[in-house]
């Protein structure tokens, strides 16, 4: 039976990933090595000054001796750990540039068959009939335009005047010279008479 739940996708280890994790697990080492040296070298000075102390002054600077020596192998380390990690950042921008050429190239090869589709005398007689065709539009548009007469002409600027005059004729009402009466503030009383009809039978 298959796997129920599809197959594990499988991720391709290449060269320069194998390249990257052994610099990097070399790189981790060294720093432990630092490490491990750095708390040496405290341990040591404390110890000389205990000679020091107990008056044993060879044995303290035979001791400052060997500190200074661990101390230029630590310097060593410091440099072998910028290499790697210069290292490791090349290779990593070389992968990157890898993929940014590999896109190019594909862009490239899409772009070669998009003009395999036309060739550079197909796009000119393309340009040239759309040419014809806004120079054929254009002509007709022109026939359209040109199409009254003087006599058309005259007469819409006949009609046109004749609006405009239309417009000024028109007269509004005048507005009348005599004041308007005043408005009471409060509101009248209204008085509302019953009148009741008896009827006699």
């Amino acid at each position: 039976m298959g796997n129920l739940f599809g197959k594990k996708k499988v991720t391709r280890i290449t060269e320069q990933d194998k390249a990257v994790l052994q610099l990097k697990q070399q790189r981790d080492r060294l720093k432990q090595y630092q490490k491990k040296i750095t708390l040496q070298l405290e341990k040591e000075r404390e110890l000389a000054k205990q000679l020091l102390k107990n008056g044993k002054k060879d044995k303290a600077l035979l001791l400052l001796k060997k500190k200074r020596y661990q101390e230029q192998l630590l310097d060593k380390t410091e440099n072998q750990i910028s290499n790697l990690e210069r290292m490791v950042q090349d290779i990593e921008f070389a992968q990157i540039e890898i993929k940014v050429i590999e896109g190019l190239k594909v862009g490239n090869d899409c772009l070669k068959k998009m003009h395999e589709l036309f060739s550079i005398e197909e796009v000119e007689r393309i340009m040239d009939e759309t040419h014809d065709a806004i120079e054929y539009q254009k002509q007709i548009d022109d026939m359209l335009a040109g199409s009254l007469t003087q006599e058309d002409e005259d007469a819409v600027l006949a009609e046109l005047e004749a609006i405009t005059q239309e417009e000024a004729d028109l007269e509004l009402p005048d507005v009348p010279g005599e004041e308007l009466p005043e408005v009471p503030e409060q509101e009248p009383v209204r008085v509302v008479f019953l009148c009741l009809t008896v009827l006699c039978f």
